[in-house]
């Protein structure tokens, strides 16, 4: 599917109704570990986004975190994700010797679940036995099936909160309606690197919009997040005329709620006005005023509508260069260099 018209379609994607199977085996827990790559972990970020009292933890790895406790070996639910069912870094490639997190998950005897569109990690799955979602494929890269993979998590782990809050998205959130402001974004990123600014809250956003830029816009992209970076990053821009060509291209893109802390507020008021007098650019995308910080339908969406407008900004900028968007050439050329 191109990916505009992965956007425009991304609402139907909270329409999706998982089905657990062998859920009579699935393990119920607090505390979750998803273990996948790319756009296949970018869900769990945002559940984790939307209530941080979750208790998720994203691995991006080969095999098990080595500071897993053996409580959370007992009690934890640890699950493989892997939109296309093939990532090696989850399902391993044992035909080469090299073991994924499944096999060191299964080793270890935990509590496990799966989540693919189908591939190795669902017949994995079946074979053992484990408690899997296989979701629809509709034919679109990981990065744009969020609203499926953020679905079927909630299902594994039982959230009813959350999937009940993300099927309202089904009919709340409008892409078209956000196209406009992600193509004027587009326009002035346009021969700049852009750099995502959030705060500690929101930092998971401002991360995937750097990733939506690098994979669809197809351009380098950065982020960070206050206040830590008023105490590092910042002084890399206090530019002087010997380095002012290492980042007179660079175009900052702060990511604002009301919600944010009143200091972290002001701090991107005044980190704005250094950044501007050093001649760097600085513009903003809002989170809907109503969602900023509300847990509930309102944060979701707000989360969703943010995304949305990258999503449209990244898609443009791969427009604007006269490149592909959809597709991402240099991941397969190092999948078949390894």
């Amino acid at each position: 599917m191109a990916m505009d018209s992965s956007i425009r379609r991304l609402a139907e994607q909270f329409a999706y109704k998982p089905e657990v199977v062998y859920k009579e085996e699935l393990h119920r827990a607090q505390d979750f570990f998803v273990f996948g790559m790319g756009g296949s972990a970018m869900a769990a970020d945002l559940l984790a986004l939307w209530n941080p009292t979750l208790r998720i933890r994203t691995r991006r790895d080969y095999g098990l975190p080595k500071n897993v406790t053996a409580a959370e070996k007992r009690d934890a639910l640890f699950i493989m994700s892997s939109y296309s069912g093939n990532t090696e870094e989850v399902t391993g490639r044992v035909e080469d010797g090299v073991e994924g997190a499944f096999q060191e998950a299964l080793a270890a005897g935990v509590h496990m679940a799966a989540i693919a569109v189908g591939g190795q990690l669902i017949g994995l799955a079946k074979q053992h036995g484990i408690p899997y979602v296989q979701m629809p494929d509709m034919g679109m890269q990981p990065r744009a099936a969020t609203g499926l993979s953020l679905l079927g998590l909630a299902a594994l782990m039982g959230l009813e909160d959350a999937a009940r809050e993300a099927s309202a998205l089904a009919t709340s959130l409008r892409p078209l309606e956000l196209e406009a402001q992600g193509k004027a974004l587009a326009a002035k990123l346009r021969g700049h690197v852009p750099i995502f600014y959030a705060s500690d809250d929101n930092w998971r956003i401002a991360e995937v919009g750097k990733i939506k830029f690098n994979e669809t816009g197809k351009v380098p992209a950065f982020w960070n997040r206050f206040p830590e970076l008023n105490h590092n990053e910042m002084t890399g821009f206090d530019v002087a005329d010997s380095s002012r060509a290492l980042s007179v291209n660079m175009h900052f893109v702060f990511l604002r709620s009301q919600a944010d802390h009143k200091r972290v507020q002001k701090r991107m008021e005044v980190t704005e006005k250094l950044l501007v007098g050093r001649g760097l650019p600085v513009d903003y995308v809002d989170f809907p005023a109503d969602g900023g910080g509300a847990s509930g339908a309102s944060r979701m969406l707000a989360m969703f509508s943010v995304l949305t407008i990258l999503d449209w900004a990244a898609f443009y900028t791969a427009e604007n260069y006269g490149v592909e968007s959809e597709e991402v050439p240099m991941v397969e050329e190092l999948k078949k260099l390894l």
